[in-house]
């Protein structure tokens, strides 16, 4: 059976499915179909979509952003910095946990020496580690010191959710991650392993309250049945669509298109400690071949913005003038020549279903037209995501992805990603890692992008990773909800909400 007749056929199943539950459903609740289920509901472990759209209403942040994209505060009303390496954080002193349990600095200290110890084993941790202490300085207030200057810890700091000591240290690891106990807006009901993750309103909340006494996050890895589900009125939100089904919703009558352009960069990502990719002519000749510009045009309508540099313009860091290395076949095939039989390694692309499989699959045939040999390999997430974080020796060799560090600064996406320190990264270019160390050290907010400016350089040369386009995401919503996406892609439950 061809793909597109089991894509109608599962749309079509969903569809049926969707009516015989009954087009409508309490306004009470809400109803959102994510692409997979989490890989985790501990804040502290993975950081994906699926796992983040749900913990982050179940637990509080350092600081966050508004609509606006400005960071304000959330647990931490305040902060003054007292040197170069030290920032004092006053808290809130009206914040309780679920289980009644009044927040306390001891919480906050725990929570940042725990998501920054290396044993504890963090794929966050590179996003934090230059935190080196932490210390409760009064009964509301702790303060944070950092090895060196670091510009963007606040920013950071708006991923940081505060975890309480007294459950995890009782419980464990393991446990708190399927019974995580936090402070924000919902509490976790239930998790149903393959079905849904039920969360219920923290009526107890010092701030904003939800909306919606229930909110049910369900993965659905078929973007068709998403959009079935939409259409029926048996979910609310649908997530990552792409502009095919975008324009079924708008078509329907039925439902909304809700889009915004996101810091979120696709990236195709070469692991350049295995053979044919330790060579750069290899690298530069797999750049040539990806027609960035017929990608966001022809497959993704121009929602999303080709770029030259691993950031998008909402970050900090982002370069005016940095162009793509150019769409170019004929050098590319060139390349491919000078690489001999090397070229003829069958080389594995990873993938997810979270994945635009469009576009994993276009990748692939502009690599064969270069006489590349390259299969796709697809796995749930949870698998891929371990691929991911694995030693280079066992990492895919190439990969297509999206990377968004809610965090709108380069640091957030260029050090992980390009840092030989990071598990994310399949680099070790001495030089750029001395520039990543230096831009997230430098107060000096001039000096700081010229040194992130000299990185989009280096990459250009060295071609460890390909940018491709600041993405657009794509939902699709019932036309009575309420809510603007934001480019740092959260979902704040409380702040949705019905329109009469």
């Amino acid at each position: 059976m061809s793909d597109t007749r089991i894509l109608a056929r599962a749309a079509a199943i969903g569809l049926a499915l969707a009516v015989a539950a009954g087009a409508v459903h309490a306004k009470d609740q809400v109803i959102i179909d994510l692409v997979n289920e989490p890989a985790t509901l501990d804040p502290h472990l993975q950081w994906n979509p699926d796992s983040y759209w749900v913990y982050r209403n179940v637990f509080d942040n350092v600081v966050t952003r508004d609509n606006a994209g400005q960071i304000v505060p959330q647990l931490a009303t305040s902060w003054k910095r007292l040197s170069d390496t030290e920032i004092e954080f006053t808290f809130r002193s009206d914040v309780k946990f679920h289980d009644g349990t009044p927040l306390t600095m001891d919480d906050v200290v725990y929570s940042v020496k725990r998501i920054t110890d290396p044993a504890f084993g963090s794929p966050q941790l590179g996003q934090f580690n230059k935190i080196i202490k932490a210390e409760a300085t009064g009964a509301n207030t702790v303060k944070l010191t950092t090895d060196g200057a670091y510009p963007a810890l606040l920013a950071q700091l708006v991923k940081l959710s505060i975890v309480p000591k007294h459950v995890v240290e009782k419980v464990g690891k393991d446990e708190f991650n399927v019974k995580p106990v936090g402070s924000g807006p919902y509490r976790l009901e239930t998790w149903q392993r393959g079905v849904q993750v039920t969360l219920s309103r923290n009526d107890a909340y010092w701030g904003d309250k939800g909306a919606f006494k229930t909110a049910l996050f369900r993965g659905v890895p078929d973007a068709a049945t998403r959009v079935a589900n939409l259409l029926a009125g048996t979910s609310d939100l649908v997530v990552t669509l792409n502009s095919d089904l975008a324009q079924q919703v708008e078509k329907s009558g039925r439902a909304k298109v809700l889009t915004v352009q996101t810091e979120r960069v696709a990236y195709f990502a070469m692991n350049s400690f295995k053979a044919p990719l330790n060579d750069v002519r290899m690298r530069l000749a797999i750049a040539h071949a990806i027609d960035k510009e017929g990608i966001v045009e022809g497959i993704l309508m121009k929602y999303p913005r080709v770029v030259g540099e691993l950031v998008s313009p909402f970050h900090f860091g982002w370069a005016d003038g940095v162009d793509s290395i150019p769409y170019d076949v004929k050098k590319a095939k060139e390349l491919v020549a000078q690489m001999g039989a090397a070229a003829k390694t069958p080389m594995e692309l990873a993938t997810a279903p979270v994945y635009d499989q469009r576009v994993v699959q276009a990748i692939q045939q502009m690599l064969a037209d270069i006489g590349l040999n390259v299969q796709i390999k697809m796995t749930d997430m949870a698998t891929w995501l371990q691929g991911q974080q694995s030693a280079q020796d066992v990492a895919p060799m190439l990969t297509f992805s999206r990377w968004s560090c809610a965090c709108q600064d380069a640091d957030g996406i260029m050090f992980p990603l390009l840092h030989s320190s990071s598990a994310w990264s399949r680099v070790k270019n001495d030089k750029i890692d001395q520039l990543l160390a230096a831009a997230r050290s430098e107060p000096d907010e001039a000096r700081r992008k010229g040194l992130y400016g000299d990185v989009h350089k280096l990459v250009r040369e060295e071609v460890p990773v390909i940018p491709l386009y600041a993405d657009a995401i794509i939902y699709g919503g019932a036309k009575q909800l309420k809510w603007t996406p934001t480019p740092n892609e959260s979902m704040f439950l409380n702040r949705m909400g019905w329109s009469e």
